[in-house]
């Protein structure tokens, strides 16, 4: 498991932090009782502000899926069954979809890059 910064990313940096840790336990590499490195750790090994990986760690907490000790660091509480908004899936999803008409990308293109995206999240082969 591999956690990147790109300060050069339109979204913020706890952002892209709440959503590779995300990713990671939707596609079971970090499983329920898994601890996360502390917020000190991934702070130094990302070259960013110990504020800004604790924003990102209460953010998954208040989602269910991490729990925060005082002392003992922050696990994995979720599994990969937690349940979500669909509204909400639909508004994060209508920005990008918008992006991939005004590109030229086809339904078929878009379908497959859904696809191929699932399947990599899952370790599964084309």
């Amino acid at each position: 498991m591999l956690i990147t910064a790109d300060p050069s990313d339109d979204q913020p940096i706890y952002r892209q932090i709440v959503d590779q840790l995300r990713q990671f336990i939707a596609a079971g590499t970090l499983r329920p009782g898994d601890a996360l490195p502390s917020v000190r750790q991934l702070a130094a090994d990302l070259g960013v502000n110990l504020n800004t990986v604790a924003i990102a760690y209460r953010e998954l907490a208040g989602e269910g899926l991490v729990e925060i000790k005082h002392g003992r660091g922050a696990r994995v509480t979720a599994d990969r069954e937690q349940t979500f908004d669909e509204e909400q899936v639909r508004k994060l999803l209508l920005p990008i979809l918008s992006k991939m008409i005004l590109a030229g990308k086809t339904d078929g293109e878009i379908i497959g890059l859904v696809r191929d995206e699932l399947q990599s999240m899952r370790g599964e082969k084309e």
